[in-house]
């Protein structure tokens, strides 16, 4: 068994880079809201959310894992487009 305060310590530091990527993925959001607004391009695009989805779960190996990182991407993608459409909204 590994120490716990050790995977604690890895825990935390996966947290600090998921904070720093979740900020660059919401500023690409914002650079995505913008293009969208231009180009009348409604925010939800199924097509492209499932195929997103089945590309990176491809690079899931572990199968118990896999429906776990559908959710994680699919709440991810539904923030993405909460925060679009409270950009859009002030945008108008």
């Amino acid at each position: 068994m590994k120490d716990l305060n050790e995977s604690r310590k890895k825990i935390n530091e996966i947290d600090a880079e998921m904070a720093k990527l979740f900020v660059d993925r919401m500023n690409i959001s914002k650079d995505i809201a913008e293009y969208k607004k231009e180009n009348s391009i409604p925010i939800a695009d199924a097509n492209r959310e499932q195929a997103l989805l089945e590309n990176n779960l491809k690079l899931i190996e572990d199968e118990t894992l896999k429906s776990y990182y559908v959710n994680f991407m699919k709440t991810i993608m539904n923030i993405s487009k909460e925060y679009q459409q409270s950009l859009l909204t002030n945008l108008k």
